[in-house]
């Protein structure tokens, strides 16, 4: 498959960069593997992944499409929803989403367990991330669709673009009490300017707008405080971003946490991932608003029971 694309831009950007924005299929680290492997022109001459393109420049793109080699695997699978298109499941943390480069990165995925457990999976075009419709990271549980056609898969990738017929919300634990019952985060998010693993409020590179909502339901052994956070928008690590933000760190976040606070959960209450979940979902299928919602994993249950 070939894509042709006259580039729309204001000022100059990194190739790879602006790739990764049109083609929301492909993540920017599949992009540069096709750049270096030459797939990737621009003007008619091979590029470097770090090329920076203007306005009117002509970029061409070979895709080759290629079945992913992968065996099912019986790995237990939490199932809230299914019918012929979509799967909802409640996933666990620690298991990856979907394959990594190596051999090792081959199996004990969630895409391995939806070949075994899901018998009428179609093929989905040429998407990186077959059947997976929405990134997560790989400690946060949560309720997560699976498009089992590429009819199901336009339909909900488009409504997430626009931002309607689609609603998350999210619960999770952190540091300190917040007063404030309900309020707001608005800001810009992008890659951090120095730490490439992190994202950023502050002076962010590629920014872009990120909204959202939280509400404070209870507080735990008045230190910790938890909170509801419904999304307007899907950027990367926003929820911990925004509520790193204004210095409410979700607890045992390795990256947007403090070092001493994560230690003292851990030893609390023997936590060893971010007390994150996605609770519920609310969806627009066949026409009729449906709402999805699936208790909290055993450890977070603990703390808040606790």
């Amino acid at each position: 498959m070939n894509i042709h694309i006259c580039a729309y831009i204001k000022k100059k950007e990194r190739v790879d960069m602006y790739l990764s924005t049109l083609l929301p299929d492909f993540s920017r680290s599949y992009i540069q593997k096709m750049i270096d492997a030459g797939d990737v022109s621009v003007n008619g001459k091979k590029i470097a992944k770090n090329l920076k393109i203007q306005q009117k420049d002509e970029i061409s793109i070979h895709i080759n499409i290629e079945k992913l080699q992968l065996s099912a695997e019986n790995i237990p699978l939490d199932f809230v929803y299914q019918d012929e298109n979509i799967a909802i499941i409640n996933k666990d943390a620690w298991l990856n989403t979907h394959p990594t480069p190596g051999i090792d990165g081959k199996s004990g995925t969630l895409v391995n367990g939806l070949l075994y457990h899901i018998k009428d999976l179609a093929w989905i075009g040429w998407v990186e991330r077959p059947w997976i419709v929405h990134r997560l990271d790989k400690d946060t549980s949560w309720l997560i669709m699976i498009a089992k056609n590429d009819k199901m898969m336009l339909y909900l990738q488009e409504i997430m673009k626009k931002r309607e017929k689609i609603w998350k919300y999210y619960l999770a634990i952190v540091w300190w009490i917040i007063e404030e019952k309900e309020f707001k985060i608005e800001s810009f998010i992008g890659r951090h300017p120095i730490d490439k693993i992190k994202m950023t409020t502050k002076n962010p590179i590629n920014w872009k707008l990120a909204i959202s909502h939280v509400k404070v339901l209870d507080y735990i052994d008045e230190k910790y405080t938890l909170v509801e956070i419904k999304i307007e928008t899907g950027r990367t690590h926003q929820i911990r971003v925004h509520l790193s933000s204004i210095w409410y760190p979700i607890i045992w976040d390795k990256v947007y946490g403090d070092k001493k606070i994560n230690s003292e959960a851990e030893k609390k209450y023997w936590l060893k991932r971010q007390a994150l979940h996605s609770y519920k979902l609310e969806v627009e299928l066949y026409w009729e608003n449906k709402i999805f919602f699936w208790e909290l994993k055993d450890d977070m249950k603990k703390i808040i029971k606790k």
